[in-house]
């Protein structure tokens, strides 16, 4: 029988996590889980006024994210997460804050629940790393014609890949497998899917990382 696994997808919007999560759940039967969009209570007040509701947006994802971790985490079944609870400070919260939606004294205490909190949490077994160019992520963004999506413009997403970029680097609670996306088509491609699968695998196993 094969170990449980706990797969964390992670990347700039638009990058494909939802994509790939999807089908490498399908592919290998993990069970899969996503972001909470919908169902999120604090969405539309955050995106009517940035600066007074950010910091209860970011304390909601964090509980909704620390919880789902768990409950991946106790399910006797492998599962791939679309999007990781360690992205939420490393790169959203720290964007808020740069750009003066969340102030000095609510990001840093916001820090201190987030270190509490994700603390206590078991590591998982593999980060899959999406990247794309910023111009990639812009075509995909209007593709899918999200209206939650309709204001983003390059320099935010810019911002976002430059706190990706050093948030990987320094990134040590488990393995990471970064895969470039614009190379990669896994909606449209089977054969690309079973490179990414491969990729997987070969990581999990413990062979050296493989940047498409």
């Amino acid at each position: 029988m094969a170990p449980k696994r706990l797969i964390l997808v992670a990347g700039n919007i638009g990058s494909g996590k939802t994509s790939l999560t999807e089908r490498i759940g399908a592919r290998l039967g993990w069970r899969t889980a996503y972001e909470s969009v919908a169902d999120n209570p604090y969405l539309p007040d955050f995106y009517g006024n940035m600066r007074q509701w950010s910091f209860h947006l970011q304390i909601y994802f964090l509980g909704h994210r620390a919880q789902q971790h768990l409950d991946m985490w106790q399910d006797p079944r492998s599962s791939i997460i679309d999007r990781s609870i360690y992205e939420d400070a490393a790169i959203f919260a720290r964007a808020l804050n740069y750009l003066g939606n969340l102030n000095e004294r609510d990001f840093m205490t916001y820090r201190k629940v987030f270190s509490l909190v994700t603390k206590t949490l078991p590591p998982p077994s593999l980060l899959i790393y999406l990247k794309a160019p910023v111009p990639v992520l812009i075509d995909r963004i209007h593709q899918r014609a999200r209206d939650i999506e309709s204001g983003i413009d390059p320099g935010y997403l810019e911002l976002l890949d430059s706190f990706y970029e050093e948030w990987i680097q320094t990134f040590d609670l488990c393995p990471v497998l970064t895969l470039r996306t614009d190379d990669l088509d896994f909606v449209h491609h089977p054969k690309h899917l079973d490179t990414v699968v491969q990729y997987i695998q070969d990581k999990l196993s413990g062979k050296e990382e493989i940047v498409f």
